[in-house]
């Protein structure tokens, strides 16, 4: 009988081990099963929360309440292909990448073109369009070319490449924080001359009641890309993913017409991956002068 105690300390402890087991293994399956229902380390398994802006046209805009434009509608066609959904949400530019970076966000979505310094703070994917500066001018200017912006009050939105084009070319530029700002201080007569994305200064001068005009265009110099946090290789892989499937179906062609009618596609710009055919009359063809 003496033996019994200790027979029964044996097995608890054994039993006290079964149990330790079976719970790190239930842990593992926890964790496994997670990764499987959110493979792409999303905010929110399923959805695609999207920081965007409300004002830049015909690229990003709210209409009706609804978040759209050539890039938001997209990426709603590009989720789509990997069986996301897309949630946007409005926020400034200059703070986007940021945001992006910290997780407040799974994607920024803003015709962002693909810079090295960016590059430092967020992932970019595959380049989806390509994209002019334009130069918007009050009416009656006598600006009509880049090269006579020296001395002039010249107007940017903060952290674009406009902004990144015009503190290179030491025009010491007045900065602020959205597109209906530096369309204000033209309307207003407070600028010379804004810098902007040339969708969005075409759109914007047609829009103006004749206070606003075109002065002339330039090829930017690089693509324009959805970014995503550093180091999600899964979600950004998944993205290009998407954007080679809705080329090859023509989404992207038909977005091209839709947004920027009649406008011509570089002869040497190629979206996506590159590897897809573009299907249908937007296919590269036209030079890239303007």
């Amino acid at each position: 009988m003496r033996f019994l105690p200790a027979l029964t300390r044996v097995a608890a402890l054994g039993a006290a081990a079964v149990l330790a087991a079976t719970g790190l293994t239930a842990c593992g399956d926890d964790a496994a099963t997670g990764k499987a229902a959110n493979p792409y380390g999303l905010l929110q398994p399923g959805v695609l929360r999207a920081g965007t802006l409300t004002d830049a046209p015909p690229n990003v805009y709210l209409k009706d309440g609804k978040f759209t434009g050539f890039d938001n509608d997209l990426l709603t066609a590009v989720a789509a292909k990997v069986g996301l959904k897309v949630e946007f949400v409005g926020t400034d530019f200059s703070a986007l990448l940021s945001q992006v970076n910290n997780r407040k966000f799974d994607v920024g979505s803003s015709s962002i073109t693909i810079t090295e310094a960016r590059k430092k703070t967020v992932d970019f994917g595959n380049g989806y369009d390509f994209g002019y500066f334009g130069l918007d001018v009050p009416a009656g200017s006598p600006i009509t070319g880049f090269d006579q912006l020296a001395g002039k009050r010249v107007v940017v939105v903060q952290g674009t490449v406009q902004d990144d084009y015009a503190t290179g070319k030491n025009l010491n530029p007045v900065r602020v924080p959205d597109y209906n700002g530096a369309i204000n201080q033209l309307k207003a007569g407070t600028a010379d001359a804004w810098i902007a994305p040339a969708e969005i200064g075409d759109k914007s001068a047609a829009d103006s009641n004749g206070k606003i005009t075109v002065a002339t265009k330039q090829l930017s110099p690089a693509p324009t890309a959805y970014a995503v946090a550093k180091g999600n290789d899964k979600l950004r892989e998944a993205l290009n993913k998407g954007l080679d499937e809705v080329i090859a179906d023509g989404t992207w062609t038909k977005l091209q017409a839709q947004y920027y009618p009649g406008r011509p596609i570089p002869a040497d710009f190629k979206p996506g991956s590159g590897t897809v055919a573009v299907p249908g009359p937007a296919a590269p063809s036209a030079s890239a002068a303007s």
